[in-house]
């Protein structure tokens, strides 16, 4: 074994319980087969045997063969994104010059089997790509989205972007995999480490691998109520033990009575699922968890002494917990069956709880003003702003338990603790989970008021504590080659969505909202970090309960963006380019050209048909439209000038009369001002809407208002498009050096005779338009509607602009005109 003195393990990992994959630090050159040990009390390994083929493809995304060929490897097992029904993907790297490659079939790769999986290959000599040491690749669809490598691969590397790549390292072909395989199972519970057989160097871990996230159960979890009976169930695949507490009062938790469960032994060995059964109905019963295990090597995981919050509680009392043991019985549905507007018939209003709720009009104490109770008074009253605004969805951010410190603490929301509960701040009293109730209330109360409730929901990562850690932080949390947690969320955590109880406890949350407060659908945050696949998944899962469910994706992250991905499925996704180019257009930079494809909404390559596109200009991230847009210095629109509020009426407009689903953010049609802060998320002082403002530029108000009901009403058809409209359906006409611009709508009459047009001057100065005679011509008589100002009504009073050949548009201003066939 003298050769062992020359390499190094770098790591081992499971592919079953009864084999696995030593990994050295490079290739193994000689004859003698190395020797391994597994640690004491291990099974003995039954045969050992090189792995340079789908072990290496999996983990380097290459291998290299005896014929002295490469195959570079992706496996379409196990999660995969791709397609070969659908999907074309080519080899890029710095071999082929990266982009360059797509489109190119010599860089195609092919459909293939590599030990009995189905993988996508592309082989070729292998002596091209070792002329040059450190080449870098990844592989890239030929609609160009990039593919990202494993966030546990290897030879992952950042370039200068911080993109990620992989490394093509001639010294790890492939050959420095060795599979072993073992006579008897591995308990998973049990830590276990590999080293060379003559003790030289220190062991290395064994981790689980692909399997381990794919270990799942269809048993009911939580906490089970029956009429003299409770069930608690929890998935805990690694544990070596799980115990449960329950008291009967919120200051009797020192007192609680404790139980053992046990593991059920019903999955091949490597059971993951833990219950309890108590004889007595513990409805309104405070309980958690204590759940030991062998920690990684760092220390990290399980933890005896945490209190762990079931991730199935259907209450909570507080971050920390305890849960709250509910009947699902009691918690009943919805009475009412409201009918969600179908997806292109929707204007939506981003919103927070508490910003609605802080300084509404309406009677109520603190504690109904903080949360749910509150809300709900502001709904149902007469005056309410959202319902005059005329939207007719709200997009409330998150309500799922979430990590403030107090009941007092204002937050966002985008730090979850548990995906059943209602944030335990924003119920009145929160200890007897009344924020169920006044849930439900809330969500009938907009019902009512013909509004759909859209949630904001965050399944990307987790707050503090993070209880899933403590159940399992291997299973439920991206991890890179070297045990760190990845951050692409910038929170501090990832959530590994493609591990089978993470995807059922993200459908089963999303499920249990619409039966239990009939939720109408989901905006996903960082929905990038989730998944092109796991997001099919979910979108086939919810749609099984409700048809009609809105779906809506943040398709970032901090490691990329997959907007293009989506538009094969039935989600729709907030269209950043739409809000980043409308910030510059209204203030005179960027070219017509690029606003009209956005009023097109998008298509083709963000959004196939224009219900996928979320156009907005604001939201709760960053700073509000008015302080980006002001002339006023350091962000500050408190005081907008002329020309602030002149420009956002054009945004209004564009916004308004761009195909897809228009968003506003709460407080953006008063002109909202955080006087310049950038990150507010938790300063309820300022994110809270002052209504008093509203009544200061009530002008704009009202002209956000009448653009809504345009859009929602007969003239606003045309907008409202459910497929992507004819080619000729759209004209543009264009200002001589200016970026002014009109578009006319239904120019190719395929959708009957009426017609829209639409023209806009963001620039300084003076604007003309030359229209194409036929557009004016004697055939067609057209009615202003709207201009920068207002809306017009049925009778005329004062003048208006005509349509003529040579169309003129005065500065910072728009006109909207109807025409029908004489």
């Amino acid at each position: 074994m003298a050769e062992a003195h020359h390499h190094r393990i770098v790591r081992a990992w499971l592919e079953s319980l009864n084999s696995g994959i030593i990994e050295l630090d490079r290739d193994w050159t000689v004859r003698q087969v190395p020797r391994f040990t597994l640690g004491k009390h291990c099974p003995t390994p039954a045969a050992l045997k090189p792995a340079p083929g789908l072990a290496a493809g999996r983990a380097y995304g290459y291998y290299f063969n005896e014929r002295g060929e490469v195959s570079f490897v992706l496996p379409l097992e196990h999660g995969c994104d791709i397609d070969p029904a659908r999907d074309v993907v080519y080899l890029a790297g710095d071999f082929n010059d990266w982009q360059q490659a797509v489109g190119i079939a010599e860089w195609q790769m092919q459909p293939t089997t590599l030990e009995g999986e189905r993988v996508l290959a592309w082989t070729g000599d292998a002596a091209r790509f070792l002329a040059v040491p450190g080449w870098r690749f990844k592989f890239v669809t030929g609609e160009n989205q990039w593919l990202h490598p494993p966030v546990d691969a290897p030879n992952a590397v950042p370039d200068e972007q911080g993109n990620i790549n992989r490394l093509l390292d001639p010294a790890r072909t492939g050959w420095h995999l060795w599979r072993f395989t073992l006579s008897e199972p591995l308990n998973l519970a049990d830590a276990w480490t590999v080293g060379w057989a003559n003790g030289t160097g220190s062991g290395v871990p064994v981790t689980p691998g692909s399997f381990f996230y794919e270990l799942k159960t269809e048993l009911p979890l939580g906490a089970l109520v029956s009429s003299d009976e409770t069930m608690f169930r929890i998935f805990a695949p690694r544990a070596k033990s799980v115990r449960l507490f329950i008291a009967p009062e919120l200051d009797e938790l020192d007192q609680a009575q404790h139980f053992a469960l046990q593991r059920r032994r019903d999955l091949d060995g490597a059971a993951g699922v833990w219950e309890l059964s108590l004889d007595q109905n513990l409805h309104g019963w405070y309980y958690w968890y204590s759940i030991d295990g062998t920690p990684d090597p760092k220390g990290n995981g399980f933890n005896p002494r945490v209190r762990v919050l079931d991730p199935y509680a259907l209450a909570a009392a507080g971050r920390d917990g305890p849960g709250i043991v509910v009947d699902r019985s009691w918690i009943g549905g919805p009475e009412e069956r409201f009918r969600t507007p179908p997806w292109h018939d929707l204007v939506i209003a981003e919103a927070h709880v508490r910003d609605l709720a802080a300084n509404a009009p309406v009677a109520g104490d603190a504690k109904e003003r903080r949360g749910f109770a509150g809300l709900r008074k502001w709904v149902e009253n007469p005056n309410f702003y959202l319902h005059h605004l005329g939207v007719n969805a709200v997009e409330l951010q998150p309500v799922h338990e979430f990590d403030n410190a107090t009941l007092d603490e204002y937050h966002w929301g985008y730090m979850t603790t548990n995906f059943f509960a209602p944030e335990s701040s924003y119920a009145v009293v929160p200890e007897q989970a009344s924020g169920i109730r006044e849930l439900q209330a809330l969500v009938s109360a907009f019902h009512h008021r013909g509004m759909a409730v859209i949630l904001d929901v965050v399944f990307n990562h987790v707050g503090v504590p993070s209880h899933l850690m403590f159940i399992d932080r291997l299973y439920y949390f991206e991890q890179d080659a070297n045990g760190a947690l990845t951050n692409w969320s910038g929170c501090g955590n990832d959530l590994r969505a493609r591990s089978a109880m993470t995807r059922r406890l993200i459908i089963d949350s999303c499920v249990h909202y619409m039966e239990a407060y009939g939720i109408d659908g989901f905006r996903f945050d960082l929905a990038e970090l989730l998944g092109v696949e796991v997001l099919r998944e979910i979108e086939v899962a919810l749609k099984r309960v409700k048809p009609g469910v809105i779906l809506i994706a943040e398709p970032w992250s901090f490691r990329g963006h997959i907007a293009g991905a989506l538009r094969d499925t039935g989600w729709a996704s907030w269209n950043d380019g739409f809000r980043d180019f409308v910030r510059e257009y209204v203030r005179g930079s960027g070219p017509a050209e690029r606003m009209e494809y956005f009023l097109r909404g998008s298509p083709w390559y963000f959004a196939k048909w224009p219900a996928q596109t979320i156009n907005y200009t604001e939201s709760h991230d960053d700073r509000t439209w008015i302080d980006v847009i002001t002339e006023n210095p350091n962000f500050n629109g408190s005081g907008p000038t002329a020309n602030d509020r002149r420009r956002t009426h054009l945004m209004a407009a564009l916004l308004f009369m761009s195909l897809g689903i228009p968003m506003l953010s709460a407080g953006q049609d008063f002109l909202r001002s955080k006087r310049g802060l950038n990150n507010t998320y938790q300063r309820g002082d300022l994110n809270a809407l002052d209504y008093r403002r509203l009544h200061r530029f009530l002008g704009t108000h009202t002209y956000f208002s009448e653009w809504i009901a345009f859009r929602r009403g007969p003239l606003g058809r045309l907008l409202r498009q459910f497929s992507r409209p004819t080619e000729g359906f759209f004209q543009f006409f264009h200002a001589k050096d200016s970026s002014a611009f009109a578009a006319l709508y239904n120019a190719d009459a395929s959708q009957g005779p009426r017609r829209l047009l639409f023209a806009v001057n963001p620039a300084l100065g003076d604007a003309t338009i030359p229209i194409d005679p036929e557009t004016t011509g004697e055939g067609r008589r057209w009615h202003q509607v709207a201009d920068q100002e207002r809306f017009y009504e049925t009778t005329p009073h004062g003048a208006r602009m005509p349509v003529e050949p040579e169309l003129f548009i005065p500065p910072l201003s728009c006109a909207l005109w109807v025409s029908e066939e004489k």
